[in-house]
């Protein structure tokens, strides 16, 4: 069994992440003697659908403390109002994981008012493995539990696709036009870390442009990505100001790009490679209770930074080749960033797959399971 670095929460909490990543295996492993609905289960649904004030009834013959877990809140909204009238009747803590936001955004909820914590699970990181990483097999099949334990992740990751297209989707009725949606996804997955062209997106998948917004909302509500913004410097001019998508997990990304089958590209194992850095990333930094914001900085003349962080330290800029050989070209976004913020200069690290560590012009160059263990033991971001 894999020890998740997650901590329980001491209160109240939602614990959201895409499906796959564990949060139901973690649920039992840190709750054994909890209370628990399952909400896949159908008939437990239509019965707190017809009544959600008999969740109250039932947990209020529980001593005070006791967890009740709640799986997949996101199927009943209502059943918030009773969990907060709990909360703050009985001091029973509560639970509540899902896949989803979006029902819960959408359905005038406050979601508790701060009265449950908001915490998230991501697909394993690298710190929880306890063992070198076979990166050209985390660039083809990714992270999410199933993919790095099962001797062939190719069906898994292949069903979870379709999964997510039946029950995501057509079960919840998120999308009516499910051929245009499922055109949509494969774009958005082959375009997976690049700067996004929406135009270009509703032309290719043949539905309008407002319709491929809504179409990013659904990915990002139901955390199967997300999007990371570029950074405005206020000195500089000329600065890309769209957004790039990223998938939740390289895996996941080929699947739905229909790239499973074959090796990764050269074209695809920079994005690859910077899809599974930024969860490393974003994981660390809510794990630890950091959680800064990664932003993403470029100009017009292509000088770039893939991550940008605000730190309690200072900045950090970070870039990552999919390269064995780094080339001082690489440095090029680490000196213009560095000379537009000469009052705040950011500390630079660069990221590749060869053997050894460099220092260039005052800058460090990591090999990628180096920056890995330095970034988990804190001595990257603090």
């Amino acid at each position: 069994m894999i020890e998740r670095l997650l901590k329980l929460p001491r209160s109240s909490a939602f614990l959201l992440g895409p499906r796959g990543t564990g949060k139901s295996t973690w649920i039992r492993q840190r709750l054994p003697q909890a209370v628990v609905y399952d909400l896949l289960d159908l008939r437990e649904v239509t019965r707190l659908q017809r009544d959600p004030s008999v969740l109250f009834d039932e947990v209020s013959v529980l001593a005070p403390g006791t967890w009740v877990v709640i799986d997949e809140i996101q199927k009943v909204p209502e059943l918030l109002d009773v969990v907060h009238r709990a909360i703050e009747t009985n001091r029973i803590r509560f639970l509540l994981s899902g896949s989803s936001a979006r029902k819960l955004r959408r359905g005038g909820t406050n979601l508790l008012a701060g009265r449950a914590v908001m915490t998230s699970m991501f697909p394993l990181v690298s710190a929880e493995l306890g063992r070198p990483l076979a990166f050209p097999r985390v660039l083809a099949t990714g992270m999410l539990p199933r993919a790095v334990t099962d001797p062939d992740p190719v069906p898994f990751l292949r069903s979870y696709a379709e999964t997510y297209l039946q029950e995501e989707i057509r079960a919840e009725a998120l999308a009516r036009n499910v051929g245009g949606f499922s055109r949509f996804l494969e774009i958005a997955a082959r375009q997976n870390g690049q700067v996004t062209n929406l135009a270009a997106i509703a032309r290719d998948a043949q539905v309008a442009r407002t319709t491929v917004e809504g179409y990013f909302d659904i990915l990002g509500e139901t955390l199967i990505g997300t999007w990371l913004r570029p950074w405005k410097l206020k000195s500089a001019n000329k600065q890309v100001g769209h957004s790039k998508f990223f998938f939740f997990d390289a895996g996941v990304a080929r699947a739905l790009s229909g790239r499973l089958p074959y090796p990764p590209s050269p074209e695809e194992t920079g994005p690859l490679l910077e899809t599974f850095v930024l969860g490393e990333l974003r994981a660390f930094l809510s794990y630890s209770g950091l959680n800064y914001p990664v932003h993403f900085w470029r100009t017009h003349d292509g000088a770039e930074v893939d991550f940008l962080l605000e730190t309690r330290g200072g900045f950090l800029a970070i870039e990552v080749k999919s390269a064995a050989r780094w080339d001082r070209r690489f440095l090029r976004g680490f000196r213009r960033i560095a000379e537009l913020m000469s009052k705040t200069r950011p500390t630079c690290v660069g990221v590749f797959l060869g053997p050894r560590a460099l220092r260039l012009d005052g800058m460090r160059v990591l090999p990628l399971a180096s920056f890995l263990r330095e970034l988990w033991s804190g001595g990257l971001i603090a």
